[in-house]
C-alpha cells in the first residue's frame, strides 16, 4: 500500500518570489496584486500536479523568534520588508483560507521550524513528505521519506538525498555543518570569515563532521586556519541558529492538514475586489482549489476525444511560453473585453426528457449556427461510445444531452438511438453550420453510429494555428486562457486522476453536464474571438476556409478507412529484430571489454567518458556527458562503440514503436488499423499522425522497408502510392526564381547530377555516385540551413572542403543565396514567414539575444517556406482527389498521408486508371515556375507499391 503524500509549502518563500518575480500589477483602485496572484497561482498549480493526500502553507508570523533571544543580530540586516508586498500579505492569507487550503502561522518560531516538526511527525506516521521551498535550511532534514521541491523556470527539481548531494557537496546529516561554516548573510548568520562553500565541502569531506574540523583545528595552515581558530567561539551559536527545531508543539497534527471546501462567498468577494475575474467562472463551476490551468496529458493529446479539448502539442513541438506578465497582466486588469463587465451567468441546461431535447432541436434550427461537442468514453474514435452531446447557441447558454451515464443514482435518460434519431437531420445538414473544437473526433465518434455530420463551418482549434501556429498550444483550455482570459475545468477535475480516474459514463450527470455543457459554450466563444482576427487577414481566411476546414473531413474519411497490416509478419520482424539487438549488445561488450547495460546512460556514460576517455561533447542539464543521439552520431565517426549504441537504440525503438505495438492496434471490428491525423501539430502545416506515427517509419533502412512490407491491400485489391519528386527543390526553385535551377528543373534533368556537374566542374555524364551523393546532401542541407561543419560531418570531408562546395554551389545558383538572404531580413521585419498560399509562421526568436535561437530561427524563416509549401499542396491535393475522385469512386480509397506521399487502396482490375487520374490531381495543385512530378507505383504492400 502506498503512502500518504503530505505536502507542505514554505509560504514566506513563495511570498517573496512572487513578489519580485510579478510585474507592478493593481486592481481598479491602484491596490497592489501581484504577489497575491503569484502565490495563488503557484499554489494552484503544485495542488494540481501533486495531488497531495495532506496539504499545509506555512507563514512566517509576526514579530521575533527565539533566535533573536539567542543572538540579537539576528536578521538584523534585513532591510523591512516593501509596504506593497506588506499590503498583500493579510488579503493572501484570507484567500488561502478561503480557497479550504490550511495555513499555520506560529508565534517565535520560523515558518522552517514548522515545517520540520510537521514533516518529522509526518513520516514518523508513515508518510511522505513533499515540501515546496528553496531555503537551503530545509535540506537539513531531507531523507528517505521527506524530499524537496522547487519550481525555477517552469521546471520543478526536486531533491532526495542525492539531489541535496549534488546540489550542495554534503549529504543532508551534514548541512548543519556546512552552513554553520560558511554563515548566512540574508540571516547575518555568522560563519568563518573567508569559508565558502567549496571550502566547506572540502573540510567536510576529509574531516566527516564540524565537531572533527573543531578537534583538528590546529592543523589547518594558512591565513583560513587562523580564521577558523580565532572563531572556533562563536561556532556553536552558529550551529544553534541554523539548525531547525523539529519537535515544536503544534495544534495541528499531519493528518488534520485536509484541503476543506472552498467558501464561495467570501472567495467571490476577493476575487471582485482584487480584480481576479478571469477566476470567477471557477465559483460557478464549483471547481475545487485545486483546479490549475495546465492541460492534463490526456487533454494534449491531439487525438483526445473524451473532452472534446483536443488538438494539441503531442508531443511533436514544444508549446511556447506565452508572456508570463503579459497574460498575468492582462488578467489582473481586466483587459480582456469579456471580464470588463464581469463574467456573464452561465446558464447551462442539462437535457433529460422529450420535450427539452425538442426545443432545443428547434433552438438549434433556428440559430443556424451552433457549438457542438461529444463526450465519450475512450480516446480512440474507432472505440469510442458516445456518453453524451453538449450545444451552445449563445455566450452563457449551452445544453448537456447525457445518453449512457452508468454511475449509481444516475437520473433516467434519452436513449442514445432517440437523441441521434431526433437530431440526425440536424447534424447530417449542410445548411447548418457548426462549429467545434477539433470537430474531426467528433465527427468519428458519430460515424459509429452511421450519423454523417455535415455542416462544419468552423474548428476553434484550427482557427487558432492558423491565426499562429506557435503562439500557444491549440487545446480548448490553452485557448481559453490567452484568448478569453477564462481557466476551464479539466478532464480530471470530474474523471479524476491516475488509477482512480473513471471513464466518463461512470462521471454524475451533474457535474458531466456543467462540463460538457462549458465545452460547447466555451467553444462559441472562442469561434467569436478568434473568426474577426482571422477574417481580418484575407490570405490566412483564404488558408482556413479554402485548405484546413475542407481537409478535416477528409482526413476523418482516410482515418476511418484504416490500413490492413499482417500480423504474422510483424511478430516474426519482432523475432528478427530481438535477434539483431542481442547481436549488437554482444559486439557492444566485445568493443567495450566489459558487459554494461546498453539502454542506460549512466553506464553508457562511464563506458564511453571514463573508460574510453572519448571526448566530452556536450553536457546534460545537470553537467553529466550527455548520450543523446546527436553526440553519439559525432563520436561514432571516430569509435565503433558509438555507432553500434545507436543501432541497438533505433532497432529497439523499431520493435517496441511498430513490430511489437502495430498488431496490438489492430481493430477487432474492421482488422485495420486507424491512426490519428493531425491538422494542428507541426508549425509549418505539415500533418502529423499517431497511434500509430507513420511518419517516423524510415525508409532508407532494410529494417524500416520491412515494416513497410507489412503494410498490405485487402483481397482483391492492390496499394497505390503517389509520392511528390524533390518537391521542396521545386519549390525553392519557384521562390528563388533562380535561372539555373529553373532551367534544370524545366528540361526534367536529375537536379542531383545537375548539382554535382555544377560544384564539380565536370559534365553530367561523368558525375560519380559519390559526386551526386554530396550534391544531393548540398541540395537538401542548404534549404534545412546546413552548414559548412554539419555538412562536413555528413560527407565526412574537412570543413574546408565542405565550405568550398557551398562557396561553388552558390556561384552556379547565386539567386538561391539571395533568397535565403532576403528571407531573413523579411523574417526580422514583418516577424513571420510565408507560404506560396500565405501560410503564416511566426518567428518570436528572430530577434533573440540568445544567438542559437536566432540561428535556429533565421533557419527556419529560410526552410518554412518550402515545408509549409510542400504542406499546402499534398493538402489541396487530397481535397481535390477527395472530390473528384473518391466521393463518386467506389473502388478507391485513401489509407494514408506521409510527408509528400498519398497512399490509396484500389481494385486491383481498376489501378492503372486510378494510377492516372491522381497523378493529374497532384499535379494541378499549385501552379508553379516548375513542373510538379509525381512518381506512382502499385504493389501489393507498400513498400512494393512505394
Amino acid at each position: 500500500m502506498s503512502k500518504k503524500l503530505l505536502t507542505l509549502v514554505d509560504g514566506s518563500y513563495y511570498l517573496f518570489r512572487a513578489y519580485y518575480a510579478m510585474p507592478n500589477l493593481t486592481n481598479a483602485e491602484n491596490e497592489p496584486t501581484g504577489a497575491i496572484y503569484g502565490v495563488i497561482n503557484m499554489l494552484r498549480k503544485l495542488i494540481k500536479e501533486e495531488q497531495p493526500d495532506y496539504f499545509a502553507v506555512v507563514f512566517d508570523a509576526k514579530g521575533k523568534s527565539f533566535r533573536n533571544d539567542l543572538y540579537p543580530e539576528y536578521k538584523a540586516n534585513r532591510p523591512p520588508a516593501p509596504p506593497d508586498l506588506v499590503a498583500q500579505i493579510a488579503p493572501l492569507h484570507e484567500i488561502i483560507r478561503a480557497l479550504g487550503v490550511p495555513l499555520l502561522l506560529e508565534d517565535n518560531v520560523e515558518a522552517d521550524d514548522v515545517i520540520a516538526t510537521l514533516a518529522t511527525m509526518a513520516a514518523n506516521a508513515s508518510m511522505k513528505i513533499l515540501i515546496s521551498t528553496g531555503d537551503k535550511d530545509l535540506a537539513q532534514i531531507v531523507n528517505d521519506d521527506i524530499h524537496l521541491i522547487n519550481n525555477k523556470n517552469n521546471i520543478n527539481t526536486r531533491y532526495d538525498r542525492a539531489g541535496v548531494i549534488e546540489k550542495y557537496g554534503v549529504p543532508p546529516e551534514r548541512i548543519i555543518d556546512y552552513l554553520a561554516l560558511i554563515g548566512d548573510t540574508s540571516d547575518n548568520v555568522p560563519g568563518i570569515p573567508k569559508v565558502g562553500p567549496k571550502t566547506a565541502v572540502k573540510w567536510l569531506a576529509k574531516y566527516g563532521s564540524l565537531d572533527e574540523i573543531i578537534a583538528n583545528a590546529d592543523s589547518f595552515s594558512g591565513k583560513v586556519g587562523e580564521y577558523l581558530r580565532e572563531n572556533l567561539g562563536q561556532i556553536p551559536l552558529s550551529r544553534q541558529l541554523v539548525t531547525l527545531k523539529t519537535d515544536l508543539e503544534l495544534p495541528v497534527e499531519p493528518q488534520q492538514l485536509l484541503i476543506s471546501d472552498q467558501d464561495k462567498i467570501a472567495l467571490r468577494e476577493h476575487y471582485r475586489r482584487w480584480g481576479f475575474r478571469s477566476w470567477l467562472p471557477e465559483i460557478n463551476g464549483g471547481r475545487s482549489a485545486a483546479h490549475e490551468a495546465s492541460v492534463p496529458a490526456h487533454e494534449q493529446n491531439p487525438s483526445s476525444g473524451l473532452s472534446g479539448r483536443t488538438g494539441g502539442n503531442g508531443g511533436e513541438q514544444p508549446p511556447l511560453q506565452e508572456n508570463k506578465a503579459d497574460v498575468t497582466a492582462r488578467r489582473v486588469t481586466g483587459l480582456q473585453a469579456q471580464e470588463d463587465e464581469g463574467v456573464p451567468e452561465e446558464n447551462y441546461e442539462t437535457v433529460l426528457t422529450v420535450e427539452q431535447l425538442e426545443r432545443w432541436v428547434d433552438k438549434l434550427s433556428a440559430a443556424g449556427l451552433f457549438s457542438f461537442d461529444t463526450e465519450t468514453t475512450d480516446l480512440d474514435y474507432m472505440r469510442a461510445e458516445l456518453v453524451g452531446l453538449s450545444f451552445s447557441v449563445r455566450p452563457g447558454e449551452a445544453a448537456y444531452v447525457p445518453v449512457a451515464h452508468t454511475h449509481d443514482g444516475a437520473p433516467k435518460q434519452i436513449s442514445r438511438r432517440k437523441v441521434l434519431e431526433k437530431l440526425r437531420p440536424l447534424l447530417e445538414s449542410e445548411k447548418h453550420e457548426k462549429i467545434g473544437q477539433n470537430l474531426k473526433y467528433d465527427r468519428n465518434v458519430l460515424a459509429n453510429y452511421r450519423v454523417e455530420l455535415n455542416g462544419i463551418a468552423h474548428d476553434s482549434m484550427l482557427q487558432s494555428y492558423v491565426l499562429d501556429s506557435v503562439a500557444t498550444r491549440h487545446d480548448m483550455n490553452s485557448l481559453a486562457k490567452r484568448y478569453l482570459g477564462k481557466t476551464t475545468t479539466s478532464y480530471e477535475d470530474v474523471a479524476g486522476k491516475g488509477a482512480k480516474q473513471v471513464s466518463f459514463n461512470e462521471v454524475p450527470v451533474e457535474q458531466a453536464a456543467a462540463y460538457a455543457a462549458e465545452d460547447a459554450d466555451i467553444t462559441l466563444q472562442l469561434h467569436q474571438a478568434l473568426w474577426p482576427k482571422l477574417a481580418a487577414v484575407t490570405e490566412l481566411r483564404d488558408v482556413y476556409t479554402g485548405i484546413e476546414i475542407p481537409l478535416l473531413s477528409v482526413i476523418a474519411r482516410m482515418e476511418r478507412n484504416g490500413v490492413m497490416v499482417d500480423t504474422g509478419m510483424l511478430m516474426q520482424q519482432s523475432g528478427e529484430l530481438e535477434e539483431q539487438m542481442k547481436q549488437t549488445e554482444q559486439e557492444a561488450h566485445h568493443l567495450a571489454e566489459q558487459t554494461f547495460n546498453i539502454g542506460s546512460p549512466k553506464q553508457i556514460q562511464e563506458i564511453l567518458y571514463d573508460k574510453l576517455q572519448l571526448p566530452i561533447l556536450a553536457k546534460t542539464p545537470t553537467g553529466q556527458p550527455s548520450t543523446a543521439e546527436s553526440v553519439l552520431q559525432e563520436l561514432a565517426a571516430d569509435h565503433e562503440l558509438p555507432a553500434l549504441i545507436l543501432r541497438h537504440r533505433e532497432l529497439s525503438k523499431l520493435k517496441s514503436t511498430y513490430t511489437d505495438r502495430l498488431p496490438q492496434q489492430v481493430n477487432a471490428e474492421t482488422g485495420r488499423v486507424h491512426t490519428s491525423y493531425h491538422q494542428a501539430v507541426a508549425a509549418t502545416g505539415r500533418l502529423s499522425s499517431s497511434d500509430p506515427n507513420l511518419q517516423n517509419i524510415p525508409i532508407r533502412t532494410e529494417e524500416g522497408r520491412k515494416i513497410r512490407r507489412a503494410f498490405i491491400a485487402s483481397p482483391g485489391n492492390m496499394l497505390l502510392a503517389a509520392d511528390y519528386s524533390q518537391i521542396e527543390l521545386r519549390i525553392m526553385a519557384h521562390l528563388s526564381g533562380d535561372a539555373a535551377l529553373l532551367a534544370a528543373f524545366a528540361a526534367g534533368r536529375d537536379i542531383h547530377r545537375a548539382t554535382a556537374a555544377e560544384v564539380f566542374r565536370v559534365d553530367m555524364a561523368d558525375v560519380s555516385p559519390e559526386q551526386r551523393r554530396a550534391a544531393k546532401a548540398i541540395n537538401f542541407g542548404l534549404i534545412y540551413g546546413m552548414s559548412a561543419f554539419g555538412l562536413a560531418r555528413q560527407l565526412g570531408i574537412t570543413r574546408g572542403a565542405a565550405r568550398q562546395y557551398m562557396d561553388r554551389y552558390f556561384e552556379r545558383y547565386p539567386a538561391v543565396k539571395e533568397y535565403m538572404d532576403i528571407m531573413c531580413v523579411k523574417a526580422k521585419e514583418d516577424g513571420y514567414v510565408e507560404t506560396v498560399f500565405k501560410r503564416r509562421l511566426y518567428l518570436p526568436d528572430i530577434d533573440s539575444r540568445n544567438a542559437a535561437r536566432r540561428k535556429h530561427a533565421e533557419r527556419t524563416a529560410i526552410n518554412a517556406p518550402m515545408q509549409g509549401t510542400a504542406a499546402d499542396i499534398i493538402k489541396r491535393a487530397m481535397i481535390e482527389i477527395d472530390k473528384k475522385l473518391l466521393r463518386s469512386e467506389k473502388n478507391i480509397r485513401m489509407i494514408m498521408q506521409v510527408h509528400d506521399e498519398l497512399v490509396f487502396e484500389a481494385a486491383q482490375g481498376e489501378v492503372v486508371e486510378y494510377e492516372q487520374e491522381i497523378r493529374r490531381l497532384m499535379s494541378g495543385a499549385a501552379s508553379l515556375r516548375v513542373p510538379l512530378i509525381v512518381d506512382t507505383g502499385t504493389g501489393a504492400d507498400w513498400d512494393e507499391a512505394h
